[in-house]
C-alpha cells in the first residue's frame, strides 16, 4: 500500500522535476499561525511538507530553527498541536513529521504512529535514531504502513548507506553537509557526491536538506536530487517580519520562486 508521499514521487518522476519539500516547526510563529504558513507553502507550490515536533535538545538544528522551536515550546506546543497541524495540512499535501525519537518514546511508538495515520500524516523523518537501534520503530511503521525516513550524512560510510537505504522507505534525507540546519551562501559541493554514492545502492527517493535556502540553490539541487527541503529559508522570513501576515506573504512567494526550479529542463 502506498502512502501520498509515495505517490508524489512517482508523480515527479514522470514529470522530470525534483518535489520541493517546506519545514516549519507547529506551532509557530502561532498555532494557528504555523497552519496558515504552511498553507500558504503549499498554495505557493511545495509539493510536500514536513512539520517540526519542537524539542528541547534539537542537535541537528541551527539557531534559526532552534529559536523558532524555542518560542513553539514556550507557547505549550505538544503532541496534540503537532498532530492537529498535520491534520489540517495533509489534507493539502504529502505530510510528515521530523521528530526525534525521544519524543515519540514519551508518547509511545504504535500510539505516535497511530496518532499519524489518524490525523493522515505519510510517516516521520527520525535524524537521531540509528539504524541499530530501530528494530521497533521498523517492525511498527510496517505493520501501519507508515513512511520511516533516516538521514544520512556525507561521513556515512558505503556499507551504512546500504543498511540506510533498505530500511528507509518514502525518501533518504541527504544532509548536504556535516552540521546543523541554516542559510547559507551555497550548497555544500558534498551533496551531490552524497546523492551519488546513494544512487548506488538504492532506486528510493532522495531528498536534500540543510542550507538549501535560495532559488538558484534549490535548482542547482533539483538537477540531481528528487527532493529538495527548504527549511530556514522561511523560517526567517517570518521572524524578520514585521507581522504574521507580512510573513506569510514573503513565505508563498519563496515557495513559488522555488518551485520554478524545480524543473530539470
Amino acid at each position: 500500500m502506498s502512502t501520498p508521499l509515495d505517490d508524489l514521487f512517482v508523480k515527479t518522476r514522470k514529470e522530470n522535476r525534483a518535489a520541493l519539500i517546506g519545514f516549519l516547526p507547529a506551532g509557530f510563529p502561532t498555532q494557528s499561525g504555523s497552519i496558515s504558513v504552511l498553507t500558504a507553502m503549499v498554495h505557493g507550490g511545495c509539493d510536500a511538507i514536513e512539520i517540526g515536533f519542537p524539542y528541547s535538545d534539537p542537535v541537528m538544528d541551527g539557531p534559526i530553527i532552534q529559536a523558532a522551536s524555542d518560542q513553539s515550546l514556550k507557547q505549550g506546543t505538544g503532541a496534540k498541536e503537532v498532530f492537529a497541524t498535520v491534520r489540517a495540512i495533509a489534507a493539502l499535501a504529502p505530510t510528515v513529521v521530523m521528530t526525534y525519537w525521544n519524543p515519540i518514546e514519551r508518547y509511545g511508538v504504535k500510539k505516535f504512529l497511530d496518532s499519524m495515520k489518524e490525523n493522515g500524516g505519510s510517516g516521520a523523518v527520525t535524524p537521531d535514531l540509528t539504524i541499530e537501534e530501530s528494530s521497533q520503530w521498523i517492525e511498527e511503521t510496517k505493520k501501519l504502513d507508515s513512511n520511516r525516513i533516516f538521514v544520512v550524512a556525507p561521513s556515512t560510510s558505503d556499507e551504512r548507506l546500504k543498511k540506510v537505504a533498505e530500511a528507509s522507505t518514502g525518501f533518504i534525507y541527504a544532509a548536504s553537509l556535516m552540521g546543523v540546519t541554516g542559510t547559507r551562501a551555497s550548497v555544500s559541493t558534498g551533496a551531490q557526491t552524497l546523492v551519488d554514492r546513494i544512487r548506488r545502492v538504492t532506486d528510493k527517493p532522495v531528498a536534500v536538506g540543510l542550507g538549501v535556502s535560495t532559488p538558484e540553490q534549490a535548482h542547482e539541487v533539483a538537477r540531481y536530487a528528487d527532493g529538495v527541503i527548504v527549511g530556514s529559508a522561511f523560517i526567517r522570513l517570518l521572524q524578520e517580519s514585521k507581522s504574521e501576515e507580512e510573513g506569510i506573504n514573503k513565505v508563498k512567494d519563496l515557495a513559488i520562486a522555488l518551485a520554478q526550479g524545480m524543473k530539470r529542463s
